[in-house]
Formats: C-alpha cells, sequence, structure tokens
C-alpha cells in the first residue's frame, strides 16, 4: 500500500481526501466505495490497475474516513456528492472517467452518469442494479411496504438510533459483521436484537480478510463514526424530491453490470428478475454485460479482487 499516494483537495465546500496511484498521464479511474467501507475496499484493484499505466482514484466519500463530515443530515443527498467528485475531478485535473462503483458508491456513480455523462467514459458498476425513479412512491415508503420496519433500510432512518445501538457494540466485531455476511436474504434487524446484537454471533475472518484490514476500517470509523454514512440512506427520499426533473432519463454511457450470485441487494424482491428479463437495459441502453459471480457475497471487490480488477479491466480497455 505503500505506493498509493494520499492528498486533500477543497470541493464543493468540504476538505475531500483522495488516495491515488498510477502515472499522472495515465487513463483516469475513479472508484466509489460503500457503507460500511473507505477508499480502502478498492486497494486489490488500484494497485492492480495502476500496474498497466492507469490512474486509479479512490476518494473517501463525504462522511467518510478523513473526508469532512457536514452535520446537517440534508447535505447528504445525491445532489451534494455528485458535486462533491465533479469539483474534485475538477481540483485534480481529470476530464473524464472511468468509473467503478460499489454498494452506495454505485448509486453515486449511476447519479453521476445521469447528471453528467460527460465527465464518463464508461461505467463498471457493481452489486446495485439501476433502478429507474418510482414516481408514485418514495424509496423508504416502498422499502417498508416491501420488507417491513425491521429491514435495515428503515432501522438507519431516525438520526442517531442507530448510531446508539452501534455504540453498543465493539467496533471491530461490528465490521467483521457488516464485510464477512453472506446470507442473501434482504437484512432485517429485530429490536429485540437490534445491531449491536449482532456483533456479538461468533465470527472468524475469512482469508480475503485480514485483522489488519479490519483494523484501518475500525480506525476510521472508530474517529468519524458513522453518521455520515448513515445519513445517505437518510436521504433516499430527499434526493427523490429533488430528482423529479430526471424522472424516465436513462443511463446513457457505456455500461458493465457485475454482482455476487449472494449479495444482498441481488435477492431484494424483484431485482433479479429486472436485470435479466430486459427492463433494466431499457433504462441503460448501452448495458454491454451482465455479469453473475458464483459463491460471492455482497464486497465482491475485497472477496475476489483478482477476479473483479480482471472485470473491470476488459470492459474499460475496450475505450
Amino acid at each position: 500500500m505503500e505506493k498509493i499516494e494520499h492528498s486533500t483537495v477543497f470541493a464543493n465546500g468540504i476538505n475531500i481526501h483522495v488516495a491515488s496511484v498510477g502515472p499522472n498521464d495515465g487513463l483516469p479511474v475513479l472508484f466509489l466505495h460503500g457503507f460500511p467501507e473507505l477508499w480502502y475496499s478498492w486497494r486489490h484493484q488500484m494497485l492492480s490497475l495502476s500496474s498497466l499505466g492507469y490512474r486509479c482514484i479512490a476518494p473517501d466519500l463525504r462522511g467518510y474516513g478523513d473526508t469532512d463530515a457536514p452535520e446537517s443530515v440534508e447535505e447528504y443527498t445525491m445532489l451534494h456528492v455528485v458535486g462533491d467528485l465533479i469539483g474534485m475531478m475538477d481540483a485534480v485535473g481529470v476530464e473524464r472517467v472511468f468509473l467503478v462503483g460499489h454498494d452506495w458508491g454505485a448509486l453515486v456513480a449511476w447519479s453521476l452518469c445521469l447528471f453528467r455523462p460527460d465527465r464518463v467514459a464508461a461505467l463498471v458498476n457493481t452489486s446495485v442494479a439501476f433502478l429507474p425513479r418510482d414516481p408514485g412512491m418514495k424509496p423508504v415508503e416502498g422499502f417498508r411496504k416491501m420488507l417491513g420496519d425491521d429491514f435495515y433500510i428503515c432501522k438507519f432512518q431516525v438520526p442517531g438510533e442507530a448510531e446508539a445501538d452501534f455504540a453498543k457494540a465493539d467496533i471491530r466485531k461490528l465490521i467483521k459483521v457488516f464485510l464477512t455476511s453472506r446470507d442473501p436474504n434482504p437484512p432485517r434487524i429485530p429490536k429485540e436484537i437490534g445491531f449491536s446484537g449482532l456483533a456479538e454471533l461468533p465470527l472468524g475472518l475469512p482469508e480475503w480478510l485480514t485483522e489488519d484490514d479490519v483494523t484501518y476500517y475500525a480506525s476510521k470509523f472508530g474517529q468519524k463514526g458513522f453518521t455520515g454514512g448513515l445519513n445517505y440512506y437518510r436521504n433516499f427520499d430527499r434526493t427523490w424530491e429533488l430528482t423529479a426533473a430526471w424522472n424516465g432519463a436513462r443511463i446513457e454511457v457505456p455500461v458493465k453490470y457485475v454482482v455476487g450470485d449472494l449479495d444482498l441487494v441481488y435477492h431484494f424482491p424483484g431485482t433479479k428478475q429486472y436485470v435479466h428479463s430486459g427492463e433494466m437495459k431499457k433504462m441503460v441502453p448501452k448495458l454491454e454485460e451482465v455479469v453473475v459471480m458464483e459463491d460471492t457475497g455482497h464486497f465482491l471487490q475485497q472477496e475476489k479482487p483478482d477476479e473483479v480488477t480482471a472485470h473491470i479491466y476488459d470492459f474499460i480497455k475496450k475505450f
């Protein structure tokens, strides 16, 4: 990891931590992480692709790691986060990028392509498929109707509640629970158990996650807390309200979509059918390939780094 350089840029009113590696004149690849992760989740891909001549860039998103975390819940909409990325790209002198996203980073990546397709050459998105805006129902209402009040996204909605539950748990155990789960069922958190109760389950580490990796994540979330990341979930409805002008808009950049067959998001009701029936292709007309990785969970870029790197490289080298 000593090859990876770290810097801070000021953009969109906040300080953004940026990890980067590779030649400055290399074609830029921008990696966007999810929850509860950091730039660090892309460490393997960054080192591999930079050795092939690409300039790899991975920020800590707003609210995470060494990037500023605005106090107001309302400052975590997709418009804010995409604004951060455009400002960051300008600050580091990058006009267009090959874009790679995962989890919340995938949602941000879809939004970046929707708002500013001129800044994206091609997209490899993982885990989260592109779902068009439903003009008749706010997202959280949809989650409650489909999966109930115990669904984890619903449990995240009230500021402070999830944080208080997290605080009862050992942070290292909590990180291990989040990163090592391979249960494809949509997560439900009964009130009598809570997130802190899940952290008490006996867990071993898979070979792809080391104690040093856990230490890095735990140190950053120990300093910053989880509020910034949770605020993304708390802005599902606010982003929905602000993006009415994009209702029916399609993703107009070349796309490859990669998901693990054990990914919990892939198993949300209706998602598989949507992805494979051609409905997603209607909204993402330049979707060139859908890859379902066997025996692979949600955090695929860490679980099977070489395979994910190969999927990224095989796609972006065409452009």
